[in-house]
């Protein structure tokens, strides 16, 4: 059984405290490199990645000719190697370095994508994980050594993977502990909130919590990574005002596969914004309230969240903004108010950023949106 992301984290960092060696298994995109970075930054710890699949046989311990003096680094309490620029050494040297001025400090050397990597690869790197030692040269004590992999048929839970891999050596497992990582949407929404992930990704991943990941699809399939990549397209053609058109589905499907793409494009159809965002600064006041009018309650609900998630995910509030959006509010039903009110407060961070905009500037706008906030939220209590 799977560990979510955060479960992940607090399982590596005790297998760390207790001096083993955790080896991260889980699918391409989910968050391995994301999550050790996050692990080191919260330990105060200089974290140091070496991506083993697209190394080399001898770039740990064969020295590219020709060699001079210069070439060779002999450390004060760890013995000499060669100076392999760009290799396995070269990093190695890095970690030295860092480790005689920062005696006091935890290092972690990540090991990333170590099943990926040919057996000559990882049979050069046995003796870094099992021995701490390469050649002569020993690590120092503070280093410590984090593994991840991509599943393979061979381990239980993962006999459907097709990842091109090499069977890890039986010592490295009983050397390891194998921590397997899964995805969690909610964990996952959570933080793409804070990311500033597309609101419209949000909404649909809110409503089709499987389509996070789909691990065993034919096709080009999603991925928490893939998803991010389509948050950044998605916001780039809206910049350039291409959303509704053949060239957005062929982006998003590049990320996605064709099948979940072609789903996701016909969720953001029927969920579009009539007002985009550029109508919305550049219309009349009179412009703006006929098309707003057009709409029946629940579209208008659902336009303005949306163009509110937008410019709250840009940061794009002004004075003006505040002005238009509070005059779409007062287009709304006093039921609708408050469902919108609701969702903007459990969603996004719109309200709060209203609020120390009208405190630093006392802008008048800004005062009368969150004054109006502020009657529909407690008008429940009434």
């Amino acid at each position: 059984m799977g560990l979510t992301y955060n479960e992940t984290l607090k399982a590596v960092q005790i297998i760390l405290n207790g001096n083993n060696v955790p080896n991260i298994v889980g699918n391409a995109g989910i968050g391995k490199s994301a999550l050790v970075q996050e692990l080191a930054n919260k330990c105060h710890a200089k974290l140091f990645t070496t991506v083993v699949s697209l190394s080399e046989k001898g770039d740990l311990s064969i020295p590219v000719p020709p060699l001079t003096s210069d070439s060779f680094i002999q450390t004060e309490q760890y013995g000499k190697l060669a100076d392999v620029q760009y290799g396995y050494s070269h990093t190695l040297i890095e970690i030295i370095t860092y480790a005689q001025s920062h005696p006091n400090d935890d290092i972690y050397w990540f090991l990333d994508e170590f099943n990926r990597g040919s057996q000559a690869v990882q049979s050069e790197l046995m003796n870094v994980v099992l021995q701490r030692q390469v050649n002569s040269l020993k690590l120092p004590r503070q280093v410590k050594i984090i593994i991840a992999e991509n599943p393979d048929s061979t381990m239980s839970g993962f006999e459907r993977s097709n990842y091109s891999v090499s069977d890890s050596d039986d010592a490295i497992k009983d050397r390891t502990t194998r921590i397997i990582m899964d995805t969690n949407t909610d964990e996952w929404l959570k933080w793409a909130d804070s990311a500033e992930i597309h609101p419209m990704i949000i909404n649909y991943l809110g409503n089709n919590p499987d389509m996070l990941i789909q691990s065993h699809s034919e096709d080009l399939h999603p991925t928490p990574r893939a998803w991010h990549r389509v948050s950044d397209n998605l916001k780039q053609l809206e910049k350039e005002n291409l959303v509704h058109t053949k060239l957005t589905e062929n982006i998003i499907a590049g990320d996605l596969g064709v099948l979940v793409a072609h789903d996701f494009i016909a969720f953001l159809n029927k969920n579009r914004l009539t007002l985009n965002l550029d109508d919305f600064l550049n219309d009349s006041d009179i412009d703006l309230k006929n098309s707003f009018n057009s709409l029946d309650e629940v579209a208008k609900n659902k336009v303005l969240f949306n163009l509110i998630s937008q410019i709250d995910s840009e940061n794009k509030l002004s004075s003006t903004i505040a002005r238009k959006i509070l005059l779409l509010i007062n287009l709304v039903s006093p039921d609708g108010q408050y469902s919108l009110v609701l969702k903007l407060n459990n969603q996004t961070k719109f309200i709060s950023k209203v609020f120390s905009a009208f405190k630093s500037t006392e802008d008048i706008e800004y005062s009368n949106l969150y004054n109006k906030i502020q009657e529909i939220a407690f008008i429940e209590f009434r």
